[in-house]
């Protein structure tokens, strides 16, 4: 397969004559109209542009281009124009805190920071000048001091595709940074298009895009996810692809019911808040036939309520776990009958499923020894696979840490069954003795429905707390919860928090950490943290 890396992705599908269209949920903040929808000439074309004013902002071949923006597909775009030229894109979340925004472009080193005289202005209130930190900014919604507008680099005529080794740096995006600062991880042209997009990119029945399909995404766009999956989508040419910028379901709900999708993928958080939408009889997901989630295990109850959603007799959904260094490592496939049992001490979503079939394999290993343990046994899961990413910028030494003899440790806990699944436990540094958090959070989703966000923190003196976000904000009667919990590992008594009062990553994870900061003052956790 022939695939373009991202410089010259939509030059090539213009050339093609690709004839799918785009929908967005909002107008881009890199564009200079209010258009919601390009064809591929028009992409091509906008990627165009927006090389010339990187070249004119003064970037050049192997430079590093920061992106920090409010969440949308132009990340994606700007990653490309950035390719286009030569340069190094380095996509970084708004969401993350302004000190830690600040440390990692420290790390970055980056000759140019594109981002908003918004976000500029929120991180200046909070004490931190993102400007100092780059050569040169620019923004994109207008004049803020230390930053060039873009009104000042339009019209610049773009250079020529330039082409990059195939092993050298190509793009760079962050970890989700539950657990502390994100790690910055470098994908080159083998890792990222020839190792991930490219097995996406092939059609497949049942789990491939069709030409006939309304493939929907929303998604934190300054993850890798965001790229890998414009590449692979948009090379097999469905019909239309729907781009939603916001989990919020009352901005979601009006883009959904206008271009209904026929497959699905989203973040586990959007999902989750989505669910009302699903239930109701004329809901916007009558036609999905395909669910896809990635970046995290999901709770039974989303899956149950979106799969009951569809029309279809049989739609299907894959969960996809992976991490930023390695790609896509496992996936399973869930239909309406593996989803039926309920209130149950049993895997569901959290059996992961098997390792992707010539592309990873996986080891579970005791993590003093990184010894296998048998088949059943629990241990720090390792994994193998041509897709590992560079390294970490400004963290050489991390990534070596993090290697046993070819094998990666992911940093999650899990058990191997005899058939070769991997049922996932926790977080090396969020476990609980004997236990697993995520299960307990599985099943006080299963079993309270007022539950919208169930976070249980271990700690390394004192019970597991259980951190409860109620749909309504209200606490829970004490019998159902006693109920609830009676057959479960002892938990301390459950603190209420709204959903405003909990932190979250750019994907909607709990930023696990800070949170035990707040409510446990700094409590040490019951897991090392080494693998993190």
């Amino acid at each position: 397969m022939n695939l373009p890396s991202p410089g010259p992705f939509f030059d090539v599908l213009a050339d093609h004559g690709t004839r799918t269209t785009v929908h967005l949920s909002r107008p881009l903040d890199l564009a200079d109209d209010d258009r919601t929808a390009y064809d591929s000439e028009g992409l091509a074309a906008l990627v165009a542009e927006t090389a010339g004013r990187l070249a004119a902002l003064g970037v050049g071949p192997g430079e590093r281009v920061a992106v920090i923006k409010p969440n949308h597909w132009d990340y994606v775009l700007l990653a490309c124009a950035a390719a286009r030229i030569g340069a190094l894109p380095a996509l970084i979340s708004d969401r993350l805190p302004p000190e830690t925004l600040q440390v990692l472009l420290k790390r970055l080193d980056a000759t140019a920071l594109v981002t908003t005289a918004a976000t500029l202005r929120a991180a200046h209130e909070a004490g931190t000048d993102l400007t100092a930190c780059v050569r040169r900014t620019l923004t994109l919604d207008g004049p803020a001091p230390g930053a060039v507008p873009v009104a000042d680099v339009r019209g610049h005529r773009p250079p020529p595709p330039r082409r990059t080794a195939e092993d050298a740096p190509l793009a760079i995006m962050h970890t989700s940074g539950t657990t502390g600062i994100p790690k910055l991880v470098v994908h080159s042209t083998t890792t990222l298009i020839h190792r991930i997009v490219a097995a996406e990119a092939r059609r497949m029945p049942v789990v491939s895009s069709r030409r006939d399909d309304t493939v929907a995404q929303a998604t934190s766009y300054a993850h890798g996810r965001g790229l890998a999956w414009t590449l692979s989508v948009l090379w097999l040419a469905p019909r239309e692809v729907v781009i939603l910028d916001s989990f919020d379901p009352r901005r979601a709900e009006p883009v959904l019911r206008a271009h209904p999708p026929t497959t699905l993928e989203a973040v586990p958080s959007a999902f989750v808040r989505w669910q009302p939408l699903a239930s109701s009889p004329d809901n916007p997901f009558r036609n999905v036939r395909l669910y896809v989630n990635t970046f995290d295990a999901i709770h039974p109850p989303a899956v149950r309520t979106f799969l009951a959603a569809s029309r279809r007799r049989r739609p299907l959904w894959v969960q996809v776990w992976g991490q930023s260094e390695t790609g896509p490592l496992t996936f399973r496939c869930l239909t309406r009958k593996s989803v039926r049992a309920t209130g149950e001490r049993h895997p569901t979503t959290r059996d992961l499923g098997r390792p992707v079939p010539g592309k990873a394999r996986l080891r579970v290993v005791d993590p003093q020894t990184l010894r296998p343990v048998p088949r059943g046994r629990p241990g720090l899961v390792l994994a193998r696979t041509a897709a590992l990413c560079a390294g970490y910028v400004g963290e050489p030494e991390r990534l070596r840490a993090k290697l046993a003899g070819g094998w990666f440790a992911t940093g999650d806990l899990g058990v191997r069954t005899r058939s070769g699944r991997l049922v996932l436990l926790d977080r090396e540094v969020d476990t609980v003795p004997g236990g697993s958090c995520v299960e307990i959070e599985d099943v006080l989703h299963d079993r309270l429905p007022e539950v919208m966000e169930a976070v249980v923190l271990g700690q390394a003196n004192g019970l597991p707390l259980p951190v409860l976000v109620t749909h309504g904000g209200r606490p829970l009667d004490s019998a159902a919860w006693h109920r609830a919990v009676a057959d479960l590992p002892p938990l301390d008594e459950p603190v209420f928090l709204t959903a405003d009062q909990l932190p979250l990553t750019a994907t909607g994870k709990v930023r696990r950490q800070e949170l035990r900061d707040r409510l446990l003052g700094g409590a040490s956790p019951y897991g090392t943290g080494h693998w993190t």
